[in-house]
């Protein structure tokens, strides 16, 4: 009877994995190490991944699906850019809730070319579309969506690699969001009163 594929084990392997990749680098990752790490066999490797290639491209999947998962619980309301505000939460609660899976998905890019298989991009046009409703309710000047979103999203990622590298406090990295989220919005042609209102409404969900 074939080996049957546990969960739990799987996501120990892939928590595991991206520590090691996290701390020590790529080179450090191999299937003894890895088995020894989870408390489980080098064949529950291959079981659940196939291959030590397949299992880095599975870290930047699982990191991704996460953030999805974040991203995907917020809500629309009738407020857009507040919208904008939660999800830019959304992904930083993400991050510091996955740490290692965030390095893996943002700071050691792909583990070879068969990893550029567009892994991620839902994410990305999750926040273009957003984008694209606050210009549809006219809260930002017209502009190339795309544009806008690679700010807003260079900005977070900036900050949460600040905090990931104990370079800033949650604290400082808190602060700044705020400010620089208001910065932002003045920039992309938001109001200051419509953009208060909207930092406020995104503070209180």
């Amino acid at each position: 009877m074939p080996k049957v594929a546990d969960p739990a084990i799987r996501t120990a392997l892939i928590e595991h994995a991206a520590r090691i990749t996290a701390e020590e680098g790529r080179e450090a990752l191999t299937s003894r190490r890895l088995a020894n790490a989870a408390g489980t066999s080098t064949m529950a490797v291959y079981t659940h991944f196939g291959s030590m290639v397949e299992l880095r491209r599975e870290l930047r999947r699982e990191g991704f699906a996460r953030l999805a998962a974040h991203l995907d619980a917020v809500e629309d309301t009738g407020d857009t850019v507040a919208d904008l505000l939660t999800l830019g939460r959304a992904y930083y609660r993400n991050a510091v809730a996955n740490p290692n899976l965030y390095r893996a998905m943002f700071m050691d890019g792909p583990a070879d070319e068969g990893d550029r298989d567009g892994i991620g991009l839902d994410t990305y046009d999750h926040l273009v579309r957003n984008i694209e409703r606050c210009l549809e309710a006219g809260r930002f000047d017209r502009a190339d969506p795309k544009h806008l979103a690679n700010q807003f999203w260079a900005t977070l990622h900036g900050l949460v690699a600040l905090e990931l590298s104990v370079l800033m406090t949650p604290d400082e990295v808190a602060a700044c969001l705020v400010d620089t989220a208001r910065s932002l919005l003045l920039a992309f042609g938001d109001s200051p009163a419509a953009a208060a209102r909207s930092l406020t409404r995104a503070g209180a969900r």
